[in-house]
């Protein structure tokens, strides 16, 4: 690491000129090969994931997604004239759009269910022969735009459905706010434009060069259309984070009298060590996704694992390089007149922060106690987490889709925005009738409210059966979980019963049964997920920090922490808790796969203040061998730099409630809590706190054990083998504000 930062310093134009080099070239590249981002994946072994195969094989012009096209009018009926006039030229435009193969309009002779009682609404079933993440977000605003276009003279007309879900998708747009807000915070804790300017550069050319390579690589490798935002999101946080802790151990090393190379070298061989092992454990917690068998989630471990590898390589290479350019710039102006008239640092802690510290060592039981009951508090919610996937009554009430939710709850019922499918092959008149009669039996469940009569698909090839189809209206909306029940009392009971001795095997799927089975799948793997997560990342802090405790106290402070986080989240979206300042008028499930992403994001971040508040430890125990002293020393030497840290990232998180989408909502709520409640009360104050409490026992590692693990030095060559002054014999420090 030493040699690594001294050439990054010394031939600091050729670092400079790779980086442009590659940022440029990769750019380049990828400008003239495109991206191939996919939202396929596989949920192999569940009915809604069979239904959709069999369609495809047999069927496959009824195979793929499934829109709802609301009509409503506020005076007369649908079904007057002049309405269903203008109302048929809007289907012939849809009928005409790319991979529609069907308008089931609400005027055709199957069409009187699908009109309201009241005669003021009524839905046209639009029917594509691909999935919705077949359909680019340009085709399915078109399509968006052909059905609206519809609407006039009283008349107005609504979408519902994943394709139209896709067409309002909106970007990130709190991000730009969140590099502003990091970006005062860096100037409010290095008091100079230069300094705060280098963690921003760093980053920025780690993720400019990011976006590209998973770009390219989505041509070789299957990932999802947003793993390159959460790939930005992620990078961006810890991208600043890296690069600030590096930066704040050179300008320390200035202030202590050392030159510009020396600083350099000795943050890299400190700090620099800190930040490789913290990124090397987000890349665990990323990658670990990979134990949950859905395949479309392992594109987006690999594409947020090569944001956060380059913003490592970013820190260790560009930032030794940039700081030899800004050489004392990236002090503030007083440091360096100090400097200048001889005055030399000779403590990096901070005075507040040491009187935190010694304070925390008269009560250590106390701090400890305290805390933990905060974070189980806030974690009570996360017992009560429904998983499953909100339904459009959730999203903003501008939004296409929540308008026509709304038409439709008012028309026909909440269930009518996401109906149950049932699927089937049949040979022969007899098992169409076959098909009837569990059509009939399913309609007749308590819960159900309506059902559409069956349709029969002859097979595309010769040989092969053909399809039946019925939709089914549960009572409940989608995301209740009313109709999560009534699905399993369905395929458990209803659909085994009625089609007992017939030799058909009906299937239930549809999207609302999609997201029920992924919500599934999920939960059955999320123990082995955690496992895997917390089992590699304790084995690299044991080899790390030659502890059998910290690795311990880590694992069960970041268990902690993220379950307080979810708490938060339940709280918020599902209890509605607070969530009018957020503009949510709904509550519902929590999305099934957010809290695997949050989960890897957060273990991750939590080891990143977990790796640099006791690597410093760390080096205190390996000067003084006292371990009261170090926990104090420690801290009062990260906690100020933490706590920036943190601020930034929540920030950063925090910007993207800006959003005004629920997914976006929920992640920035969840991740800028979690950041806040781990940087404020764990690291702060539970872990120092509990290592006071258990003493010299922070360091033992059975001798045994300590021959067989390897030995990866994270406290740094100048750490090792240097033995502090007595305190009588040092000089009196001169703590850095705050």
């Amino acid at each position: 690491m030493r040699r690594l930062a001294r050439f990054c310093f010394t031939h600091r134009r050729l670092v400079l000129l790779g980086w442009v080099v590659a940022l440029i070239g990769l750019t380049a590249i990828h400008s003239a090969a495109g991206s191939a981002y996919s939202d396929n994946f596989r949920l192999s072994g569940t009915q809604s994931f069979d239904a959709v195969n069999l369609l495809q094989r047999n069927a496959p012009r009824a195979s793929g997604d499934t829109e709802q096209v609301v009509i409503a009018t506020g005076h007369g009926r649908v079904t007057d004239p002049a309405v269903r006039s203008q109302v048929d030229s809007m289907f012939a435009r849809l009928a005409r759009e790319p991979h529609v193969t069907e308008v089931y309009s609400p005027y055709g002779q199957r069409g009187a269910s699908q009109i309201a009682p009241s005669g003021q609404v009524a839905f046209a079933n639009v029917t594509f022969d691909v999935q919705d993440n077949k359909i680019k977000a340009g085709a399915a605003k078109n399509f968006v735009n052909a059905a609206r276009s519809g609407s006039g003279n009283g008349v107005e007309i609504e979408v519902e459905g994943q394709v139209a879900q896709a067409a309002s998708q909106q970007g990130a747009g709190g991000l730009p706010f969140g590099f502003l807000a990091a970006a005062l915070v860096l100037f409010l804790v290095f008091g100079s434009l230069l300094a705060a300017a280098l963690p921003l550069l760093s980053a920025a050319f780690a993720l400019g060069t990011a976006v590209a390579v998973i770009g390219l690589l989505s041509h070789m490798i299957q990932m999802a259309s947003f793993s390159n935002e959460l790939s930005l999101l992620i990078g961006l946080g810890v991208g600043v984070d890296y690069a600030l802790f590096i930066v704040t151990r050179h300008r320390q090393g200035l202030l202590r009298g050392l030159s510009g190379a020396d600083a350099v070298v000795e943050a890299i061989d400190t700090s620099g060590r800190a930040v490789l092992f913290a990124g090397l454990i987000v890349c665990i917690a990323m990658l670990g996704m990979f134990a949950l068998g859905v395949s479309f989630l392992y594109g987006v471990a690999v594409a947020a694992s090569i944001a956060v590898v380059l913003t490592v390589v970013a820190a260790e290479t560009l930032l030794p390089a940039l700081l030899g350019f800004f050489g004392m710039r990236v002090l503030r102006r007083r440091d360096r007149r100090a400097l200048a008239e001889g005055k030399l640092r000779t403590s990096d802690e901070s005075e507040g922060w040491a009187r935190w510290a010694a304070l925390m060592q008269r009560r250590p039981a106390v701090f400890a106690a305290v805390a933990t009951g905060v974070l189980v508090l806030l974690a009570i919610p996360f017992l009560s987490m429904r998983l499953g996937s909100a339904d459009s009554g959730s999203d903003p009430s501008g939004a296409t889709t929540r308008k026509a939710y709304d038409l439709l709850a008012k028309g026909f019922g909440r269930g009518y925005n996401g109906p149950l499918q049932l699927v089937t092959q049949v040979s022969g008149p007899a098992q169409e009738a076959a098909f009837t009669r569990v059509e009939r039996a399913v309609d007749s469940t308590r819960g159900v409210v309506g059902s559409t009569r069956p349709t029969f698909s002859p097979s595309r090839l010769p040989g092969l059966p053909g399809v039946a189809l019925a939709d089914i209206y549960p009572k409940g909306s989608p995301q209740d979980a009313s109709t999560s029940d009534l699905l399993h009392t369905v395929r458990d009971q209803v659909v085994p019963a009625a089609e007992r001795g017939t030799g058909l095997r009906v299937l239930v799927g549809g999207q609302t049964a999609i997201f029920d089975d992924f919500a599934t799948v999920l939960s059955r793997k999320l123990p082995l997920f955690l496992a895997v997560v917390i089992g590699v990342s304790f084995l690299l802090l044991l080899t790390v920090f030659r502890s059998i405790v910290i690795p311990i106290v880590a694992a069960g402070m970041n268990l902690l922490s993220a379950a307080a986080a979810f708490g938060v989240v339940t709280a918020v979206f599902q209890d509605g808790i607070g969530s009018s300042l957020l503009g949510i008028d709904k509550t519902g499930p929590i999305e099934a796969f957010v809290p695997v992403f949050m989960f890897a994001i957060l273990f991750g971040l939590s080891m990143d203040y977990e790796v640099f508040l006791v690597t410093r430890i760390y080096e205190e125990w390996h000067r003084r061998r006292n371990n009261r002293e170090a926990v104090a020393h420690g801290l009062a030497a990260t906690g100020r730099t933490i706590t920036a840290a943190a601020a930034i990232m929540v920030l950063v998180f925090g910007a993207f409630i800006l959003g005004g989408q629920r997914i976006i909502d929920l992640f920035g709520v969840g991740l800028s809590s979690a950041v806040l409640l781990d940087a404020l009360i764990v690291r702060s104050a539970l872990v120092p706190a509990l290592m006071l409490i258990i003493g010299d026992a922070n360091w033992w590692l059975p001798a045994w054990l300590d021959r067989l693990l390897p030995h990866l030095r994270v406290e740094g060559a100048t750490a090792r083998g240097t033995v502090q002054p007595a305190p009588a014999e040092r000089a009196v420090p001169e703590p850095l504000a705050g």
